[in-house]
């Protein structure tokens, strides 16, 4: 599997934001999904993940202002991102796992994605 981000940009305070990761491969709906971020000078951390039949979970940061979910007939997982804060500049990432449930630890990923920029001027 192959995933390709993109829909990063800059954004001032308050606006939205939606990411996109395309797979390649025709098992990726059968496989979890998720996004993390990595802001400069800091370790990389979970954000959303979606299971194969569309459960999801969040981080508490950004529970109620993002939103995950996934077209499985387009293999793309999006990372809808409304009323976006500075705090949420980083590097995003996308990733998928060999399973079908929800997956929050970074190490359970088998494939990422290259990272899309999302910079938030305040």
């Amino acid at each position: 599997v192959q995933l390709q981000a993109s829909g990063g940009g800059l954004v001032q305070a308050g606006d939205s934001l939606r990411l996109s990761c395309a797979a390649s491969g025709r098992t990726f709906s059968s496989k979890a999904a998720g996004w993390f971020r990595q802001a400069p000078g800091k370790e990389r951390e979970f954000v959303a993940a979606i299971s194969w039949v569309g459960s999801t979970y969040y981080t508490n940061s950004v529970k109620g202002r993002f939103t995950i979910s996934r077209d499985n007939a387009k293999n793309t997982v999006y990372l809808q991102m409304n009323s976006l804060k500075p705090e949420d500049t980083a590097v995003y990432y996308c990733a998928a796992a060999q399973t079908t449930s929800l997956v929050t630890a970074a190490r359970l990923y088998d494939y990422w994605g290259q990272g899309t920029l999302v910079t938030v001027s305040s």
